[in-house]
């Protein structure tokens, strides 16, 4: 299982970073809505840890929010 953040981009009104998270699974990827809580001075590699972490959390789960590419 592999994963991707192809959009980030920081919520000031939720104190928040948002993004989606393309996880590969065998032949199919699943994208994952994901989001961090934090000030917007939060290193960057920790808020992609942390958005990693949970697209894979959502992706071992069985429903939730995902499309299929």
């Amino acid at each position: 299982m592999t994963a991707k953040i192809k959009n980030l981009w920081y919520n000031p009104a939720e104190s928040a970073f948002e993004g989606r998270v393309d996880v590969a699974k065998g032949a199919a990827t699943y994208r994952y809505p994901c989001t961090v809580s934090g000030p917007m001075t939060m290193s960057r590699k920790i808020v992609k840890d942390r958005m990693v972490a949970q697209a894979k959390r959502m992706s071992d789960s069985p429903g939730g929010i995902y499309s299929v590419i």
